[in-house]
């Protein structure tokens, strides 16, 4: 890691604070008068710290080429702001900003001018503010800089807390609530109800046009009859792990055919030490059935435009997380042309844009389809069965990956654990499977 945790928490909550002004002054600008435009109470703004935080982490190594590094931070900065509104709607039926006036804009989530706003942040921050910001941190005094980095992380938890509650109020205006609401003894329903409404009367002055969805009574009770007789109905948490599952063996199954067509020779693509599964390719299946879910019948070109998008800023940090984790490089794409830094290229990216494309049109109905004919009961012991196996398998593949780059360095096994792997997955072994790992220094 080029940062400690100690520096990346105070970096995130400066560029929490930094956007958060920067988002006040917009506000004051746009309405001339002042607006807490956070979406929490206190001042920061957490989206702007996550997504400066994994630009310095995952695109430090682009931070020499301006070109490569405004467009690695403008994907970087795009795709969280876009999650970050999935969830917003997915979780609370809410929308804090909507930019469907806006020319090319996707789902009024993310548009062309916020994103080159991201790009340009991107450069400013890693070529400007964070060498200075990072100087000023480390010439603290480590002491004081950990109690107010404890008080800071308290009083975002309990800020996320009472939103969070707040939110939910709004949510669930029924009368069951209420009726909750109402045993609760005196003091914790007058202190609940002083917090709930600061926060309600905070943010929508913060959005006046908060939405809020509202389903009608009758097609939720048979939404919800149907979701209890069918195994996996929708994009559930059952349909999700076994399209993870199709997608980590199929991706797999594609790679191994792909590198004997062009190279002429087996080889194996699986991420885990036990079964041909990729993990890369089933996150991303799983991850963009999440994401592309509502939008499956949408224009081809939305979903081709997204799927390329996503599935390249996905692969780079999947490959810069594994360098930093593993100190591994599992694919070099240098002498592919228009790669960024060995680890995307465009081509590449293209095909992601075609599988999205070719999934949500094509594949997913069907597989959708099948998986909702599984018996309930049987669907439901054998995702359990195969997501036990998959985080061992997954554990186990860490392990054996960690003492794989350990031996390289010439670090001997410390316990019992480490000789046992070394005696199971010796190097022989772990070149078979990972044949295109490279170790690097770390």
């Amino acid at each position: 890691m080029i940062y400690t945790a100690y520096e990346v928490f105070w970096l995130f909550f400066a560029y929490s604070f930094l956007g958060w002004c920067l988002e006040v002054v917009y506000a004051a600008a746009d309405r001339k008068r002042f607006v807490n435009r956070g979406f929490l109470n206190g001042m920061i703004c957490p989206v702007y710290g996550f997504s400066m935080v994994f630009m310095l982490i995952f695109m430090d190594s682009l931070k020499e080429g301006w070109f490569y590094l405004f467009l690695g931070c403008l994907i970087v900065g795009t795709v969280t702001e876009l999650m970050t509104g999935l969830a917003m709607e997915k979780l609370f039926h809410l929308r804090l900003w909507d930019y469907s006036g806006r020319r090319f804009q996707a789902g009024g989530y993310i548009c062309a001018a916020t994103a080159i706003t991201w790009g340009t942040l991107g450069i400013i921050v890693m070529k400007f503010i964070n060498p200075l910001l990072l100087m000023v941190i480390r010439k603290s005094p480590g002491l004081p800089g950990m109690v107010i980095l404890i008080i800071l992380v308290a009083l975002l938890v309990i800020d996320t807390g009472t939103t969070t509650a707040a939110l939910m109020k709004l949510k669930n205006q029924n009368p069951a609530f209420l009726e909750i609401a109402d045993g609760l003894n005196q003091a914790s329903r007058s202190l609940q109800g002083f917090i709930v409404k600061v926060v309600h009367r905070r943010i929508n002055r913060a959005f006046p046009k908060l939405e809020k969805r509202e389903f009608e009574e009758e097609q939720e009770h048979k939404e919800l009859l149907r979701k209890q007789n069918i195994f996996a109905y929708g994009c559930s948490f059952h349909k999700v792990l076994w399209i993870f599952l199709l997608g980590a063996f199929l991706g797999d199954l594609t790679e191994t055919v792909f590198c004997r067509m062009t190279m002429g020779r087996w080889m194996s693509r699986s991420s885990v030490v036990y079964g041909p599964f990729s993990l890369v390719w089933g996150l991303g299946v799983a991850g963009a059935t999440i994401l592309l879910y509502r939008y499956r019948n949408r224009e081809d070109r939305y979903i081709f435009l997204a799927g390329t998008l996503l599935g390249g800023a996905y692969e780079y940090i999947c490959s810069v997380f594994t360098e930093l984790v593993f100190g591994t490089i599992f694919w070099d794409y240098s002498a592919i042309p228009f790669n960024l830094g060995g680890r995307i290229n465009l081509l590449y990216c293209f095909f992601w844009g075609i599988a999205a494309l070719v999934w949500m049109k094509i594949c997913y109905p069907r597989v959708s389809c099948w998986i909702e004919k599984v018996p309930k009961r049987a669907g439901t012991w054998i995702s359990y069965v195969m997501l036990a196996f998959m985080i061992f398998n997954v554990c186990l593949s860490g392990l054996a990956m960690g003492r794989y780059s350990e031996r390289a360095q010439g670090i001997p096994a410390e316990h019992g654990l480490g000789a046992w792997i070394d005696e199971q997955f010796p190097d022989q072994r772990m070149e078979r499977i990972y044949p295109n790992a490279k170790i690097t220094a770390r």
